[in-house]
């Protein structure tokens, strides 16, 4: 059940959007929606894709300076990357105070085919959702442990934006397991348990289609894919595995895998666990998972939205990848504050996810977004000074998750 504050709308779509909708079914031949792989053109020249790019070769890319990477262990504050154009993940100094400024890839490590999502434990070990599997990476040492394969048959290992195998991962808070969302290409997705001690898949849930993200509630005791192409959140009990779908669909979901108006990332907000699922700048989706009712706030950036990222204020952070019909705005990055008030950051170029430094005062966002190009870098806002540039740093193939150590 959906209740809308304000004009109900989510089938009447508004003049921007029934052009985007259009736009989305013409688009399901081309592309059904977003991409997360090397099929498009990039911007102003950096990473153009060609025949290298699918092999981890492709141009522009930012290479690590080995001068620059620490002899002992990987420092407190380093940002780590998936790499999903080149099969790695980088470790990228952050610059001067965490600002950007002065700095640069450091290290790469090989961890399988085109990574998507990551995740940190406090133990220092990185889990990385490959095509081939969850490589298991000692941040500290900057070494891949292990390779654990998928239990769910996911077709060939390849790198194309539908490409199988895992997709958003998450760890519960106990840090016992890690939780990965698997994509099947042309079906139902799953989200496989690992057991972080034995890096064994213990558990398998049937989710929805294409598992962009995965998060887990605050008492560790739910589970929540949100299934891009099945216009859906489904839940799934941490014991049991049993799984409650949900939709969370706030403009309808006529258009099917052609809408371009479907949930993509998620954040759970601790102090009540209701899911925070943001569409297209215009539209915040509210979900309680107990009842699965959604409610909705409005947004104010007006652009395609994916990453999202909750500072320890409750401040919500909301990746603008930019524009999908001709009355939209450029990428951006959407500060919002818990009240509703919202500071929008312009961005240069497209991008994907977000990271919060532990302090909350600086976003890191990535730029390996691809339905519009990308560019192998971070761009860095500056949460506290309104009035500062955000700084380009380059970092990794075609980053699209992102961590800080």
């Amino acid at each position: 059940m959906t209740r809308e504050r304000g004009p109900r709308a989510a089938l009447r779509l508004p003049g921007p959007h029934a052009r985007r909708l259009a736009l989305g079914l013409v688009a399901a031949a081309l592309l059904a929606g977003c991409s997360a792989g090397p099929t498009e053109a990039a911007p102003d020249g950096q990473g153009t894709p060609d025949a290298s790019a699918a092999t981890g070769a492709a141009t522009g890319a930012a290479t690590p300076d080995p001068s620059r990477a620490p002899t002992g262990r990987t420092p407190d504050g380093t940002l780590l990357v998936a790499d999903f154009g080149s099969d790695t993940v980088t470790f990228v100094d952050p610059g001067r105070d965490g600002s950007g400024k002065g700095g640069a890839p450091i290290a790469s490590v090989r961890v399988g085919t085109a990574p998507y999502g990551l995740v940190v434990g406090e133990d220092g070990r990185a889990w990385v959702a490959t095509a081939e599997g969850v490589a298991v990476v000692d941040t500290r040492e900057r070494t891949r442990l292990a390779l654990i394969p998928y239990g769910t048959e996911s077709g060939p290992v390849t790198t194309g934006e539908y490409r199988g195998g895992g997709m958003g991962i998450a760890l519960a808070p106990d840090g016992k397991h890690v939780y990965v969302g698997v994509n099947v290409p042309g079906g139902d997705g799953a989200v496989e348990v690992i057991d972080t001690a034995t890096r064994e898949v213990t558990g398998t849930a049937p989710v929805g289609m294409r598992p962009f993200d995965v998060d887990v509630s605050p008492d560790g005791r739910e589970v929540y894919a949100t299934d891009h192409d099945s216009f859906d959140v489904t839940a799934v009990d941490a014991d049991s595995l049993e799984t409650r779908r949900m939709e969370v669909a706030p403009y309808g979901t006529e258009g099917g895998l052609g809408s371009w108006l479907k949930p993509h990332y998620a954040v759970v907000r601790p102090e009540d666990g209701k899911l925070l699922l943001p569409f297209e700048g215009e539209r915040l989706a509210v979900l309680d998972p107990r009842t699965g009712e959604v409610t909705i706030e409005p947004m104010t950036a007006n652009t395609h939205q994916h990453g999202a990222a909750l500072t320890s204020d409750g401040t919500l952070l909301v990746v603008g990848t930019g524009p999908i019909g001709s009355d939209d705005e450029d990428p951006s990055l959407t500060v919002r504050s818990p009240d509703g008030e919202e500071r929008v950051v312009p961005l240069d170029g497209p991008h994907e996810d977000v990271a919060v430094s532990k302090d909350g005062r600086t976003a890191y966002v990535t730029g390996g977004f691809t339905r519009d190009g990308y560019w192998n870098g971070i761009t860095v806002v500056d949460l506290d000074d309104e009035e500062s540039e955000p700084v380009r740093l380059k970092a990794g193939n075609r980053p699209l998750g992102i961590a800080i150590l």
